[in-house]
């Protein structure tokens, strides 16, 4: 019988080492070890090989949905009304979807990112994870009854798309037109999107189009259809990492939209945006944090077993100072983003979005850092290794090409930082304002 190993420092959150923690009961640690059990069978026993491939085979996306393991990327609670409709009333290891809450979906992230590529992952979650949302909360009855059923079995595939090739974080400045015909049926949609995640595979899109005037108030949301659909063309795009994720360029010419696919009402699109955005933002938060651990227990297993100068790595001072200093900025990081999982869990939604937006957009920004330093800190530790495509350092190699993809999509990091703080302002001089309003009327 084979004795159980000890886990490599770093590479667990504590409560998963054995640490006592306040946020998780025995509902979320089943649902850990189901996550972990089905996600490492069904995908990291063969991401590696599907990364260098660049594709996921379908197959994968057909089990992951024929056992609803595309739902937990939904933000908490769930759709309980409409998932049971469609015969779903539990997820993996019988938590019931009612019971469903931030600190499952924190641990499913955690579990989908554990192999330390984003590419598989990410080829399977986004469309689900970013696309659906501004459905469930702005949709009309049609709409949903329209679209969702097919994208929660897994029938149909979504993205969202936002960016274009001069709008990326300047969300505000997206040129894609969505102009009415003449009898007001249907909007007929031109421009380009760009950095699409999973749009080559996605038979709609849920597509931020400008239906007014320039701005943010001319933004709106539109389900767009896009696999063989009259007017779209679509290519993949290559980038430094997540190869396997289906990064796409779209491009649209006179396509062809009836309006009942208006998600809400025309020029609220900035607001649903936004909205989408805290969840987005909180996702890849949680994400990176844990692909840093990935890298940085990877290097501390590395050091521990590699000899130089007549002994392991590990007996060296410097090397000691690295992983102290990756480590300390990754534990703190985790601590934090843990923080704000409970919160949302113990919030308000209209609450959290105002109190949390700007923390999360700062949560976002430093988890790109972090993973650049816990990244870094690995390919130098493995040396000439940690450069090598193939090999021991096969792994940290690929995680560092993944630091563009954590410090640009989502909001790019400088942005991140401005709107972090311009909300704290604008939150405390709201309150300023509301108290000295009230001590004005005692």
């Amino acid at each position: 019988m084979t004795s159980p190993e000890t886990p490599v420092p770093f590479s667990e959150p504590p409560w998963l080492m054995g640490f006592p923690s306040p946020y998780y009961n025995e509902s979320h640690r089943k649902w850990q070890k189901s996550c972990r059990a089905f996600i490492q069978e069904h995908l990291h026993q063969h991401a590696m090989e599907w990364e260098n491939d660049g594709d996921v085979p379908a197959h994968v996306f057909d089990t992951f949905s024929k056992h609803n393991m595309l739902i937990p990327n939904l933000p908490a609670p769930l759709p309980v009304a409409v998932l049971k409709g469609l015969g779903i009333h539990e997820l993996l290891g019988g938590l019931r979807i009612e019971d469903y809450d931030h600190i499952h979906f924190s641990i499913y992230i955690n579990e989908m990112k554990a192999a330390g590529l984003g590419g598989p992952p990410s080829s399977l979650s986004t469309g689900m994870a970013y696309g659906i949302p501004p459905l469930i909360t702005y949709g009309s009855k049609e709409l949903q009854d329209r679209f969702l059923p097919d994208l929660f079995t897994g029938k149909k595939r979504i993205c969202i798309a936002i960016t274009e090739p001069d709008a990326g974080s300047d969300v505000a400045n997206i040129a894609t037109t969505a102009e009415k015909t003449s009898d007001g049926r249907y909007y007929i949609v031109n421009g380009t999107k760009k950095w699409i995640t999973n749009g080559v595979w996605s038979h709609y899109s849920t597509m931020a189009v400008r239906t007014g005037g320039p701005g943010a108030k001319g933004l709106s949301l539109l389900v767009v259809p896009l696999l063989d659909y009259p007017g779209v063309s679509m290519r993949r795009m290559k980038t430094t990492g997540s190869s396997a994720s289906g990064t796409t360029f779209i491009e649209l010419d006179d396509v062809k939209v009836p309006v009942e696919n208006l998600i809400g009402q025309e020029g609220q699109g900035m607001k649903m945006i936004t909205t989408n955005f805290n969840h987005e933002r909180l996702a890849i938060a949680i994400g990176v944090t844990r692909v840093a651990r990935v890298a940085l227990s990877a290097a501390f297993a590395y050091v521990l077993r590699r000899e130089a100068f007549g002994q392991p790595l590990m007996e060296q001072p410097v090397v000691r100072n690295r992983l102290a200093r990756a480590g300390a900025e990754l534990e703190s990081l985790s601590a934090w983003v843990e923080q704000f999982v409970y919160q949302l869990a113990h919030m308000k939604k209209e609450v959290a979005d105002v109190e949390l937006g700007g923390l999360i957009s700062l949560a976002k920004a430093k988890a790109g850092l972090v993973l650049d330093e816990c990244a870094r800190c690995a390919v130098l530790l493995f040396g000439g290794n940690g450069f090598t495509k193939t090999g021991q350092g096969e792994l940290v190699e690929k995680i560092y090409r993944e630091i563009p993809a954590a410090r640009i999509p989502g909001g790019s990091e400088d942005v991140m930082f401005d709107l972090a703080i311009r909300q704290l302002v604008k939150n405390y001089r709201a309150k300023t304002k509301a108290l000295n309003a009230n001590a004005a009327k005692l």
